[in-house]
């Protein structure tokens, strides 16, 4: 499957395609230098205790490389066409971002709630933010997949930066089928409970549920009726870049809304 196939049969999205591309047009034209994959001997224990990566005291990863690029990225964006409120909201944030030095940096402090900064376009800040940090952290986010053992997580939220599950994946057929959960901003997938809600943690059978989407033969909404949590849910392998990338299925969103159930976790798209 392709996106220009995908974009076909779901036309409703073109326009989150459209500024999906913009955005990553932007983000390939600001330099990032590598960051250093840390050494995990001294985050051993951390890990054990269910700590993030990236909120771990033993772990120092330098995010100060990025604030020039953070406010280069948003000023590419102003330059761009973007639709109706957004071009504005690129302008604001790109004057905010240059209102002093210290703007940037908290503005990336932000991103992991350390910081009473107030954006003045929080959800293009989020967006913005969490694609450039993405970005910078796959070496980390690569050598930190290999390293940590799996049946010593299986926690609901991401080891690496702490948010809960925007997707998840089933691979493999029943029995031996695993699951895994994907986070929707630093883009790490780990492993999960096969069965189980992945917010309230619930593993009551009766009280989750599937919704099969008609014509989406791949993808479907599991939920749960004790916390009324959702998470969409693709099923395969193969497509990972395309049917794990969140927006490509906000029309999920939109049917899991209507029947009154939550999105548990945070969403780069609700700008």
């Amino acid at each position: 499957m392709t996106q220009d196939v995908w974009l076909v049969k779901h036309p409703y999205l073109q326009r989150v395609a459209s500024l999906q591309a913009l955005i990553d047009a932007a983000l390939a034209d600001v330099p990032i230098a590598d960051p250093c994959v840390p050494s995990w001997d001294g985050y051993t224990s951390d890990f054990h205790a269910g700590i993030p990566l990236l909120l771990s005291p033993s772990v120092a990863i330098d995010f100060r490389g990025l604030e020039r690029p953070l406010r280069s990225l948003v000023e590419a964006l102003a330059l761009k066409p973007l639709p109706g409120k957004l071009a504005r909201d690129a302008r604001t944030l790109e004057t905010q971002l240059n209102a002093d030095r210290d703007s940037p940096r908290r503005a990336l402090s932000w991103l992991f709630d350390h910081d009473s900064f107030t954006p003045t376009s929080p959800g293009l800040l989020r967006y913005s933010g969490w694609s450039l940090l993405a970005r910078y952290l796959r070496p980390v986010v690569d050598a930190f997949s290999g390293w940590r053992d799996e049946e010593r997580w299986l926690r609901p939220y991401c080891p690496t930066c702490g948010a809960l599950a925007a997707m998840a994946q089933l691979v493999g057929a029943d029995p031996g089928r695993l699951r895994f959960l994907w986070c929707g901003c630093c883009r790490s997938r780990w492993r999960y409970r096969r069965t189980g809600c992945p917010f309230c943690q619930s593993e009551d059978d009766p009280q989750l549920a599937v919704v099969a989407i008609e014509g989406e033969s791949g993808l479907r909404i599991d939920y749960c009726e004790a916390c009324r949590g959702y998470v969409k849910t693709y099923e395969g392998e193969g497509n990972e870049s395309l049917l794990l990338a969140d927006w490509t299925s906000l029309h999920l969103d939109i049917i899991a809304r209507d029947r009154g159930l939550n999105r548990c976790a945070g969403s780069l798209y609700q700008l």
